[in-house]
């Protein structure tokens, strides 16, 4: 017997439990939760498996930029992870140094992150220098 995919449970299901894209710890602990619930399951439907699977992917794709930050973030994108997580504004990290950075050239990457820049931002955050460093490509 082949089950069918029923669009309407689909949405049941979606509506209980909304997907989303992942950008903090909690956020992962809670899909996590989820997939667990769904993994534990003794027999999916179709639509569980279909939930399961998106839940999986976006766990997967929060971990891999989270935790492995210089595989597939930028400088910035790390200065913007740790300020979310910190509750630190552009304000506080401006009164880290003398000269105002201009996050509108950082965003747009007319302008990086100077080495004396990263030391400084490695040493408010407890991180390495290096993850506010742009890497050479080859």
């Amino acid at each position: 017997m082949t089950l069918t995919f029923n669009q309407d449970k689909y949405k049941q299901l979606l509506t209980q439990y909304p997907p989303k894209l992942i950008r903090t710890e909690a956020e992962n602990e809670e899909a996590l939760l989820i997939i667990e619930d769904l993994m534990n399951r003794p027999q999916r439907t179709p639509e569980e498996d279909e939930l399961y699977e998106l839940l999986v992917f976006l766990v997967e794709k929060f971990e891999t930029e989270f935790y492995q930050p210089g595989k597939s973030a930028t400088p910035v994108s790390v200065l913007t992870l740790l300020m979310e997580q910190k509750n630190v504004s552009t304000t506080d990290i401006s009164a880290l140094f003398q000269d105002k950075l201009n996050w509108e050239a950082l965003n747009n990457n007319t302008v990086m992150i100077t080495p004396s820049q990263a030391e400084i931002l490695g040493d408010f955050f407890g991180v390495d220098k290096t993850l506010f460093l742009e890497k050479k490509r080859n």
